[in-house]
């Protein structure tokens, strides 16, 4: 009874509910390290529970991932997510809502203190990291073969 499921259907699961529960909207977020802390860490929790890993065996995350046949951490599918959502959104026409307020800056006085990195800037970094270029976007399929090579680097 203690191994109702191989390996291949725990992943299959993990796939089906877990992940895809965990990245729903992951388009749109503000990835800060505490966000990325977060997710990893509930992500991991999920891996555990389903390999029947306790806390106490001090097991590394690494090995589990070897165990369970996880190759990328859930924070790269989210980068590649904004990657695609950004593309998408760019190619868009210039009267289209959702272009529009990406372009969209809020008019108020800042708070004191450092400026937070807004969404914009997370995918200016996540491209930087990756090579890839502002004009890329307009073509779709020269877009989805960068998207693709950023996906397959990791």
């Amino acid at each position: 009874m203690l191994n109702l499921f191989t390996t291949c259907t725990k992943c299959n699961i993990y796939n089906a509910l877990i992940k895809s529960s965990l990245l729903y909207g992951s388009e749109t977020w503000r990835l800060t390290e505490n966000n990325k802390r977060w997710v990893k860490a509930t992500e991991m929790d999920a891996v555990k529970r389903s390999s029947r890993i306790a806390r106490k065996e001090r097991i590394r995350n690494v090995t589990i991932r070897q165990q369970t046949g996880l190759e990328e951490p859930i924070i790269k599918e989210t980068e590649w997510n904004q990657l695609t959502w950004y593309g998408h959104v760019q190619r868009k026409t210039e009267g289209k809502l959702p272009k529009i307020a990406l372009k969209w800056m809020l008019k108020r006085k800042r708070a004191q203190g450092r400026p937070k990195k807004n969404w914009m800037e997370g995918i200016m970094e996540t491209m930087k990291e990756r090579n890839l270029n502002e004009g890329q976007w307009e073509d779709r399929k020269q877009c989805s073969l960068g998207v693709r090579q950023c996906r397959t680097m990791f």
